[in-house]
């Protein structure tokens, strides 16, 4: 999913975080992309309600897929599963776990009065 949206309450240059859509847009267990300042970024809802936010772009195709992975946890790590080569990377931290020296950024994300916001530093 694609989430386009124009004209939400954010003012990035005051506050440093853009909200990128409504807490209801995105579905439990599943990802989102968002573009903030150029750069495509993953925004993923876990069963429990927690948000996270990770780069889209998998390091090992190339590709801009990471929100269409696989949404999961590996012990009690929230993690994704690339849906390309399905190496899975930790939401919390961006780190593969099938290969620790590649990683993925992430981004500081919070929901503030229904609208789910991404800080990008």
């Amino acid at each position: 999913m694609t989430i386009l949206r124009e004209n939400l309450d954010a003012a990035p240059e005051t506050t440093g975080w853009t909200a990128v859509c409504a807490y209801t847009d995105l579905l439990p267990e599943q990802g989102a992309c968002v573009l903030v300042d150029g750069r495509q970024i993953a925004v993923f809802r876990t069963f429990d309600g927690d948000l996270y936010a990770t780069g889209n772009l998998d390091p090992f195709s190339g590709a801009y897929v990471l929100s269409r992975g696989i949404v999961g946890t590996r012990g009690a790590e929230p993690t994704v599963a690339s849906p390309m080569h399905k190496q899975v990377f930790s939401l919390v931290t961006g780190e593969c776990l099938d290969d620790p020296a590649v990683t993925v950024p992430t981004y500081p994300v919070r929901l503030s009065g229904g609208a789910v916001e991404v800080r990008v530093l």
